[in-house]
């Protein structure tokens, strides 16, 4: 997949993201507040200045990565990149997100390689660092219902198992054995279905946790590009985050500050996280429950446990890995452990981040540069010359089918479509039935308005149902827009959102990657369209 085309648009013309991304985007003074850098090399700059005033535990960081890495073979990139972060002048590019099973919806990849584009980009505008991509797994996350779905060339799959808790700690089972053969029967005739499908046996082998299989399948997949994965379930390093978890269980801190911050950001915007009064989950075993406050009495309701204040402080001490950050804190512990100086989100991310300076300040933590990451949509060249065909430009692609189809039909029919003039004539009649009447009595003039917003609304409707009319005489045309949107938009969503990487990859092999990270802009944040043989 070496020869491909792209194109770019802005982000709020697709019409697929929210404002307060568009918003970002653009700079708006309305959210200058709840950011500290600006997304652009200068705000960069400021936050590699901000992370080197801060303390990282860069020799357990790398001692637990290895040990992490252990039975794992890892390219010479890869190995580079590891031993780098013991250097003071070495920074990270993070992007987090769950251990998807077999990698969940593209854009899984796609905030990888971007993470990949990124440091690669500053490494050669700041050749005094060193910049590291770094995939930071999810894995304390316990939302099955998403983690273990999936879609493979229209085909949704789903893990159905048992288990419980966090679903890095679940365990390959037989069920999701099945899922591999399912997917083989999809993509096993493509040139590359089978080697993908070894992999997948040699990464999901029956037994083993989902975050250490998803280690070594992201570890594979982008060995050339030297990512590092960070697992969080991991007590030597939660350690670094003892002071902050302290100072939530006792003071409550975090949902004091995020409760300031989204007061002010819904003046302007919808509030993306919520959080609650202990920003933690009480994790141990197969169970990742909630922890509350009642009363001076910490509870794990579900688990049945109870602890004073002296009780959990001590746990804490004794089992720091049993105490899991929700999304208002998980962002705190990534900057605690890790030399970062960008994160790399969807538009979802941002908008919970946004609502996390405060919390950041009341710790101490540096704040990361926020980027959106990247998106694109491919295209296939079948489905470039159909697009040219139908005069569909990549602007217009982003449109409801019926407004695409309204649009061929005008250009090309050999009938008055639009009744405007009649209409304006209309109601010029009406404007001179007013003044009619107003001489008799102009009590009237209100029935003669009645009449004439009736009748506007009824030269409307006559209007929709002429077009809808002429519609009929061009159903080879309204297949072939249904069929192309369709296609390039599965349930009205965005192909990254919905499809899995399987199919592209068992076409193209790695050379797809290769092409996806070649199209991937680095701090220009557009959306990109892209074009393949």
């Amino acid at each position: 997949m070496s020869n491909f085309d792209q194109l770019s648009l802005s982000y709020q013309s697709t019409g697929y993201f929210s404002k307060i991304v568009s918003d970002y985007l653009s700079g708006a003074e309305t959210l200058k507040p709840f950011y500290q850098h600006p997304p652009n090399l200068e705000g960069i700059k400021h936050a590699i200045t901000a992370r080197q005033q801060f303390a990282t535990p860069r020799s357990l960081l790398v001692a637990q990565l290895k040990e992490q890495y252990t039975g794992l073979e890892l390219s010479t990139k890869t190995s580079k990149h590891l031993d780098a972060l013991l250097a003071e002048n070495t920074f990270t590019i993070t992007t987090a997100h769950q251990p998807n099973i077999f990698t969940g919806p593209l854009y899984f990849i796609y905030k990888i390689l971007h993470a990949v584009k990124l440091a690669e980009y500053l490494s050669v505008e700041m050749p005094e660092n060193n910049f590291v991509p770094v995939y930071y797994m999810g894995s304390e996350d316990a939302d099955l219902d998403e983690i273990g779905s999936l879609n493979v060339g229209g085909s949704p799959l789903k893990w159905k198992t048992q288990q419980t808790g966090a679903v890095g700690r679940m365990k390959v089972d037989k069920a999701f054995l099945q899922l591999i053969h399912a997917i083989e029967g999809q993509i096993g005739v493509l040139e590359h279905g089978i080697q993908l499908v070894q992999l997948f046996k040699k990464c999901y082998q029956e037994g083993r946790t989902i975050q250490l299989a998803t280690l070594e399948l992201v570890n594979h997949l982008f060995a050339d590009f030297g990512v590092l994965v960070f697992i969080p379930d991991n007590a030597a390093l939660k350690k670094n985050y003892h002071a902050v978890v302290k100072k939530e269980l006792i003071e409550g801190f975090s949902q004091k500050a995020v409760t300031i911050t989204a007061k002010a950001l819904e003046e302007h915007y919808k509030v993306q996280a919520g959080g609650r009064d202990l920003n933690l989950f009480y994790l141990i075993e197969d169970k990742r429950e909630r922890l509350e406050l009642q009363c001076d009495i910490y509870e794990v309701k579900a688990l049945g446990l109870k602890f004073t204040q002296e009780q959990i402080l001590l746990e804490l001490d004794t089992h720091p890995d049993r105490f899991s950050a929700n999304v208002i804190l998980r962002g705190g512990f990534q900057e605690t452990v890790l030399p970062n100086v960008a994160f790399i989100g969807g538009g979802g991310e941002l908008a919970y981040w946004l609502e996390l300076k405060s919390v950041f300040e009341t710790v101490g933590i540096p704040y990361p540069v926020l980027i959106l990451r990247n998106s694109f949509l491919q295209v296939s060249a079948k489905q470039f010359q159909q697009m040219h065909q139908l005069n569909i430009s990549v602007e217009a692609l982003f449109q409801h089918d019926l407004n695409l189809l309204n649009q061929y039909v005008k250009k090309h029919t050999q009938h008055q479509l639009e009744i405007e003039a009649e209409m304006t004539g209309i109601w010029s009649v009406y404007e001179q039935l007013k003044l009619v009447v107003t001489k008799v009595d102009s009590t009237l003039v209100a029935h003669v308005e009645t009449l004439q917003t009736k009748s506007a609304k009824r030269l409307k409707e006559l209007e929709k149902k002429i077009l809808r009319a002429e519609r009929l005489q061009h159903e080879v045309a309204a297949r072939q827009i249904e069929n192309l949107k369709t296609g390039l938009f599965p349930g009205n969503s965005l192909q990254e959102r919905v499809y899995n990487f399987s199919t592209e990859y068992s076409k193209y092999g790695q050379s797809w990657m290769q092409t996806i990270f070649d199209a991937s802009p680095a701090l220009d944040m557009q959306f990109t369209i892209v074009v393949q043989d």
